[in-house]
């Protein structure tokens, strides 16, 4: 398989990252300090369900389980990465940590079957209308519709009503992509791979979650 990545003008730029209080921002190539969208969702999302499973399992293995998702989370996204770049063939594929391998394995069908040109990876984007910025996975056409992409793990099969801060997240990225080419995004992608081996992927239509995010953005600056 081999993908055909197609280079946009306005997002030739990246990014530097600082860490307040716990909370990433960034810094645009104006020189406007501008908190992530994890940072902004996290500020307006109910964590009461996280506090109950956080107390229901305990807090050091609520934390290695965290941990433990993270980094695997940071694995997949270099490997799918790689793979898209063409850099990854069979051999590299079997030499790869086993739990690694099985996560990108459920995953790449997919990708195989329905991405076509890509047109950026770990892109950094921003926007001054939104006053956000981040970095998304992938932007992609997807069964022929331009897309922003997003690779996640689980330890099990997510319900849809558990990940909508997923949905908010990609129109966040859709809308910064818009913003910096004046390309529309429509269409988003949630590809999650499990330790139950049943992936899962989720293709949605952006304007349904645009009222959310601004509602999260708003709730954000209101009371920054």
């Amino acid at each position: 398989m081999h993908f055909n990545f197609v280079k946009l003008p306005g997002l030739d730029f990246d990014l530097q990252s600082v860490t307040v209080e716990g909370s990433r921002k960034y810094t645009t190539p104006e020189g406007k300090i501008y908190p992530s969208v994890t940072t902004i969702l996290s500020h307006s999302t109910d964590k009461t369900f996280l506090f109950e499973w956080r107390k229901r399992v305990g807090e050091e293995e609520a934390n290695k389980i965290v941990k433990k998702s993270s980094g695997r989370g940071t694995k997949l996204h270099s490997v799918c990465e790689k793979y898209l770049l063409n850099e990854l063939n069979d051999m590299k594929i079997r030499m790869m940590m086993p739990d690694i391998k099985d996560f990108f394995l459920q995953l790449r069908p997919h990708i195989d079957k329905s991405v076509g040109n890509v047109y950026g990876l770990e892109q950094a984007l921003y926007s001054d209308r939104l006053r956000m910025a981040g970095r998304t996975d992938c932007i992609a056409e997807w069964d022929g519709k331009l897309s922003i992409v997003d690779y996640k793990n689980s330890i099990k099969e997510k319900k849809e009503d558990w990940i909508q801060n997923y949905f908010i997240q990609c129109t966040a990225y859709a809308e910064m992509f818009e913003e910096r080419t004046g390309l529309p995004i429509e269409q988003i992608v949630v590809a999650i791979a499990n330790e139950e081996g049943t992936p899962q992927i989720f293709i949605r239509e952006k304007c349904n979650y645009v009222p959310k995010l601004n509602e999260y953005i708003g709730n954000y600056w209101n009371n920054a």
